[in-house]
């Protein structure tokens, strides 16, 4: 059976995004981007909640100042996109899904690599919930916000986690990554 396994990106204070709805306070450098493009090559199904997909669209089918293994990997990798509201998803390779957990199930039964899903902190707090979330990666940005939206406001009750390892950046971003226990 394949496993799900959830990024978020995450300001130490627990923010994933600011009050005003901005992400841009991450610290990416080539360390980070052969971090992701070593990830990469475990994953073959990302999975989008909405608003992520809004914002990943927008970006990389158009970028060129970032990692071009990323930038390749991004715009060629299956993409399902789950959402109740959105009309169509045009990125190349991407599927609209209605039914998240279902097709998450279906995905997971087949063969194939890892399936990340990346931001969509909604739509992890639902899947962990349900129990469809195998690992939880957080990168942890070494800044405080003092405000914004927390990563699991969203969050029905409390999920306890086993923490499995961690990885200390020189930028000073740390990876933690659990698995519910």
């Amino acid at each position: 059976m394949r496993k799900l396994i959830s990024f978020i990106e995450i300001s130490l204070d627990g923010y994933y995004k600011r009050t005003n709805g901005e992400f841009d306070f991450y610290d990416v450098d080539q360390e980070f981007f052969d971090f992701a493009n070593r990830q990469h090559a475990h994953i073959d199904t990302l999975v989008l909640g909405r608003e992520t997909y809004e914002n990943l669209a927008a970006h990389w089918p158009n970028a060129t100042e970032d990692d071009a293994e990323v930038i390749e990997f991004m715009n060629s990798v299956p993409k399902i996109v789950a959402s109740s509201t959105l009309e169509q998803a045009d990125w190349n390779n991407t599927t609209l899904t209605r039914d998240a957990p279902g097709t998450i199930r279906t995905l997971k039964d087949r063969p194939g690599k890892e399936i990340a899903l990346f931001g969509s902190v909604q739509l992890t707090a639902r899947l962990l919930e349900l129990g469809l979330v195998d690992e939880l990666r957080m990168i942890v940005f070494p800044v405080l916000l003092g405000e914004g939206v927390s990563a699991f406001s969203t969050l029905g009750g409390q999920v306890q986690l086993e923490l499995l390892r961690t990885t200390t950046f020189r930028s000073g971003n740390v990876l933690l990554v659990y698995r519910p226990a």
